[in-house]
């Protein structure tokens, strides 16, 4: 009897721990990238990272374009006869500067139109990434652009009503300003503003949502739900969140996510959303973004006077309290925002790659995390140089997230299902891009 209990110990036990081990000494994080890599490429991957590469152009043509606008609104004394026309419909100040700004942000919705059509619609076609319409994208930017008007007026009486108060102070105070208007607008977005473009319903039940619903829980996000939305509408992007703040939290994912994506894939996504509410993003985002705000204004200060003593008398602007001058301040905004691209990127491209290593504790699926990276490849340069992401990403690269996961994986391969993979020195062999629904397209 203790004979045949110590062979089904070796059996059970014994034997498949030594495999084990020596399956983890064998295990190659670097051969299992480059497996995982190697199943991107051709026509596929070079669409990808011509579409990459065109956005590091569009930064540029942006910031050049905000600013073309910009100096018409000025030399042709647009913006000047703009506040001319608020003063003359009512005396109070707060409310010339709403009308003001109501008035110049439809017009440069309107000026910039061409150049987002372009952009948003054409190009989002030709590499095969949007299922909208024409009808159905003019219908969502003449919201977009209602919301814009509404919530950018807000925002400027506010700004505006700072600098006439606190002088030479305002770029801190407005800075202020700022950070307030980030934490309203994402207390009321995922209740008021994102409902008028997709449909959210609880997400279909069984044990998948169980097992999201348990890592958050586990990792303290207050939700008792998760809500799907129908983003296939409008793209066919993977995506999910963790949205909103102070008492509106919501675990969301969409459409594509579910019907693209493995339960495994899944799980990794979600573990990586609920890291950053866990590791509290929402809020370093909004003292970085504050300090950059603080920074943005405090040179827009100095550039303002400089250009207004050369320039205030051929536009009509006043001083810097005069919103005529609103203009001048997107300019150099638009040039503060070009030359910080590499330091916005770095911030947020920290916070995500923190958010990977959580998810990769909280879901403990690595492969999964791998093939999810090959999944964004489809507009994402999967493989750029250290230069490029550097500078231009604002996400880890597939190849540093499907590196991070390989290492994950290298050092928890004895707490992960048996057996880990068929061949010890490379990763399990992911599925190809065809099985994923022509990603491509």
């Amino acid at each position: 009897m203790l004979n045949r209990i110590a062979i089904l110990l070796a059996i059970t036990v014994v034997w498949p721990l030594s495999l084990s081990i020596a399956t983890a000494a064998d295990f190659n994080a670097q051969a299992a990238t480059e497996a995982y890599l190697a199943t991107v490429g051709g026509a596929a991957r070079a669409k990808s990272d011509a579409y990459f590469e065109g956005g590091y152009w569009l930064i540029l043509w942006d910031g050049l374009y905000a600013m073309a606008v910009a100096l018409i609104l000025l030399f042709t004394r647009a913006s000047a006869g703009i506040r001319d026309l608020a003063e003359s419909i009512t005396s109070r100040i707060w409310l010339q500067t709403f009308i003001y700004a109501a008035l110049i942000v439809f017009v440069t919705s309107v000026m910039t139109f061409p150049y987002t059509l372009q952009i948003g619609f054409y190009r989002e076609h030709e590499y095969g990434l949007s299922n909208l319409t024409m009808m159905a994208w003019l219908t969502e930017f003449a919201i977009g652009m209602a919301i814009n008007v509404i919530m950018s007026s807000i925002f400027l009486v506010g700004l505006y009503a700072v600098i006439r108060r606190t002088g030479e102070a305002w770029w801190l105070w407005g800075a202020g300003v700022v950070t307030l208007f980030i934490m309203v607008s994402a207390t009321i977005a995922p209740v008021f503003i994102a409902p008028l473009f997709n449909d959210y319903k609880p997400m279909r039940e069984g044990d998948l949502k169980q097992q999201i619903l348990s890592i958050a829980r586990a990792n303290g996000v207050p939700a008792d739900d998760v809500v799907e939305f129908n983003a296939s509408r409008q793209h066919k992007r993977i995506s999910a969140n963790v949205s909103g703040f102070m008492g509106t939290t919501r675990i969301s994912l969409n459409d594509n996510l579910l019907n693209r994506a493995t339960p495994a894939e899944v799980k990794a996504v979600m573990a990586h959303e609920i890291g950053h509410y866990a590791l509290g993003h929402i809020y370093e985002m909004i003292i970085a973004l504050s300090v950059l705000a603080a920074l943005g204004f405090l040179l827009t200060d100095w550039g303002f006077y400089m250009l207004h003593g050369a320039f205030g008398s051929w536009w009509g602007v006043r001083d810097i309290s005069d919103p005529a001058g609103l203009p001048i301040i997107v300019l150099l905004l638009s040039l503060f925002g070009m030359l910080a691209t590499p330091l916005t990127n770095t911030i947020v491209r920290t916070n995500e790659a923190e958010a990977d290593i959580f998810g990769l504790n909280a879901a403990r699926e690595p492969d999964g995390f791998a093939t999810t990276a090959l999944k964004l490849s489809e507009y994402r340069k999967l493989d750029p140089t250290p230069w490029e992401e550097f500078v231009f990403y604002d996400h880890p690269s597939g190849r540093s997230r499907i590196s991070m996961a390989m290492r994950w994986k290298a050092e928890h391969l004895q707490e992960l299902p048996f057996p880990v993979d068929s061949d010890p020195l490379v990763a399990e062999p992911p599925p190809t891009p065809a099985s994923w629904g022509n990603p491509g397209e």
